[in-house]
């Protein structure tokens, strides 16, 4: 089976738009990459990341991968990391979830799905931990808490990597933030949680999410 042709002439349309707002924009593209900001979300076809927060592209470098999991064994994102912060020198690493999230509500229910399940398996570890904290919330409330906590989670991972440590080491201006995505409303909220140096502490559970427009 052949790719669909449209996808070419929804590229072709694209660039076309492109050039209309900006008749430079390919060669100043193609002359460097300098993007502030790592975005590590999850691989949802809903959640495209430069879309959602109005970049370029160029402007923002990413990661994606089910349930935006960060494991200190999963070398795909850890290069990804390394790369970002050492020789592109972001500023911002953002560890961006959403509400609905299918790889943590598996991981919540115990629901089996093959061989993600292992890839999902320090999520349930994490729902245990909380289990009794969520249980005084009604179903759709302990779902999105939930895809809250494990962007929390996955931001306490991300300091804890030699790659952040030794950057702060250096004195190198790097910030790690949590923030969580409604596919309902297409708005990214702040879950509060913002760490720029290896003095600072995350807090003890996760603040709720909040929208700062």
């Amino acid at each position: 089976m052949k790719l669909p042709i449209q996808l070419f002439h929804n590229n072709k349309g694209w660039v076309e738009g492109m050039l209309r707002q900006d008749p430079d924009f390919f060669s100043k593209l193609l002359a460097q990459q300098t993007p502030e900001y790592l975005w590590i979300g999850c691989s949802d076809s809903r959640v495209p990341a430069n879309e959602i927060i109005g970049l370029l592209p160029g402007e923002l470098f990413v990661h994606r991968n089910i349930a935006n999991v960060i494991a200190y064994n999963d070398f795909n994102c850890l290069s990804v990391l390394q790369y970002a912060v050492d020789h592109l020198k972001v500023k911002h690493v953002i560890v961006c979830g959403h509400y609905g999230c299918g790889g943590v509500l598996a991981a919540m229910r115990d629901v089996r799905l093959g061989l993600v399940d292992n890839w999902l398996r320090s999520i349930q570890e994490t729902y245990v931990f909380y289990q009794k904290e969520l249980e005084g919330l009604n179903a759709r409330q302990r779902e999105d808490r939930f895809c809250e906590i494990n962007v929390f989670q996955q931001v306490c991972h991300l300091q804890k990597t030699t790659i952040v440590q030794d950057a702060w080491k250096r004195e190198q201006e790097l910030s790690l933030h949590g923030c969580i995505y409604s596919i309902a409303d297409g708005l990214m909220r702040d879950l509060g949680m913002t760490l720029s140096s290896a003095e600072e502490t995350a807090p003890l559970r996760p603040p709720p999410a909040r929208l700062r427009i």
